[in-house]
């Protein structure tokens, strides 16, 4: 395993600091340098950049994210046990490492980082989801951020980037691609993390459009489409009949069949039922 810098393996990092990683935490660690080295160039030119990490653990993509050339990289960490072995990198990268520790649902991160940022993390598996709609979705657009590099579980991945007409495709498909191009750019088995996860993983890079595909009330957009593939198996007008109570001509001015279901309706078509909902 090729080493990115003068620092150790990281399963020594590991077995020096006793990182075991905590189901609870959502937590299974990257250990090969070289495919955090990969994960960080496929978010793009790092060099010069200013970038967020969130769940770091021992460092693996912290380290390779410098290694590029990073700026600056703030890491947030919730697990107080990871942190001795996060100030080892923030000793050997000086000026361009800060680490918090807290919930980075919590953090301002616009206090710390010079806009736009990149966001490129292994994010734990139990607030990944909730992580990106909060980056999908802020007071206004273009975000403060220019693009999304994140590990995800592959079946939430393949949701991600899923075209209508599909299982996979719902609430998650429609928000990442109304506001950014969304594609999968890795994807690694689970004997590449320890301890390895009962599924496949996947790398999604999304990267900001300066204004949405086309033109809708976020709220609105938000609040539709969430109601639609709540109940998918429902014809929308059955699904949908809480919003309006003329619900079936509405769907038809937004040129959408009251008969067909959630999975089977456009982007396009969705922003079109939110503006006539507005």
């Amino acid at each position: 395993m090729a080493q990115l810098d003068d620092l150790p393996p990281l399963r020594e990092v590991i077995a020096t600091h006793d990182l075991r990683a905590r189901k609870s935490m959502g937590q299974n660690f990257l250990l090969d340098l070289n495919l955090t080295a990969r994960i960080a160039r496929c978010s793009g030119v790092v060099e010069g950049a200013h970038v967020l990490e969130v769940g770091p653990g021992p460092g693996g993509l912290t380290r390779a994210l410098l290694a590029e050339g990073a700026a600056k990289v703030l890491a947030i960490e919730k697990d107080a046990r990871c942190l001795p072995a996060l100030a080892e990198i923030t000793a050997a990268y000086p000026g361009r490492l800060e680490v918090i520790e807290g919930d980075a649902l919590d953090v301002d991160v616009a206090a710390h980082l010079r806009a736009p940022w990149r966001v490129v993390a292994n994010l734990p598996y139990n607030v990944g989801t909730e992580l990106l709609v909060r980056w999908l979705t802020p007071p206004s657009w273009p975000p403060p951020w220019e693009s999304l590099t994140l590990m995800f579980q592959k079946e939430v991945a393949q949701r991600i980037v899923a075209a209508p007409g599909s299982k996979a495709y719902g609430r998650l498909a429609v928000l990442a691609q109304w506001r950014s191009d969304a594609q999968i750019v890795m994807t690694l088995p689970p004997e590449a993390f320890a301890p390895p996860p009962k599924v496949h993983s996947a790398v999604v890079h999304l990267s900001a459009l300066p204004a949405p595909r086309f033109p809708a009330d976020a709220k609105m957009l938000e609040r539709v489409v969430a109601k639609g593939f709540n109940q998918r198996r429902k014809m929308l007008r059955a699904a949908l009949k809480g919003l309006a109570p003329d619900i079936e001509d509405r769907l038809r001015e937004a040129g959408l069949s009251p008969t067909d279901r959630a999975e089977v309706v456009p982007l396009e078509g969705w922003c079109a039922l939110a503006r006539v909902l507005g």
